[in-house]
């Protein structure tokens, strides 16, 4: 339970990382809230990374790269699914940017992501 209440809090670590960037893009730089969305989940990924695998998961033994590259694997399902979701809340169900997002990003913290990272990114 302990590491699944830090994969949580780095995860909202990564959330935040996301939102912010998304937030900046798609308010401040005026990109399509798609593509800023994408650009968040970029920054909150790689953040999530780092602090998952030397906090999180105690993962700092095994080969970074093999990591590195099976957590983009990852990502780019969760990229995907988050794209997904983000388009599917705002677009069919008229639900404002944000809160798709946060829908969406919810949806898939608590599932796809932690169970890929525990059994597949992370694995011991």
């Amino acid at each position: 339970m302990i590491t699944y209440l830090k994969a949580q809090a780095t995860a909202i670590l990564g959330s935040a990382v996301d939102f912010l960037v998304t937030i900046l893009l798609s308010k401040l730089f005026h990109y399509n809230f798609v593509v800023a969305s994408l650009g968040g989940n970029i920054c909150g990924a790689i953040t999530q990374f780092i602090f998952g695998r030397s906090w999180a998961f105690h993962a700092e033994n095994g080969k970074v790269s093999l990591q590195i590259m099976k957590y983009i694997l990852v990502w780019a399902g969760n990229l995907l699914l988050s794209a997904g979701g983000v388009y599917f809340f705002t677009y069919y169900m008229k639900i404002v940017g944000i809160v798709s997002k946060i829908i969406t990003s919810v949806i898939l913290g608590l599932t796809y992501n932690y169970f890929m990272q525990k059994k597949f990114v992370f694995a011991k």
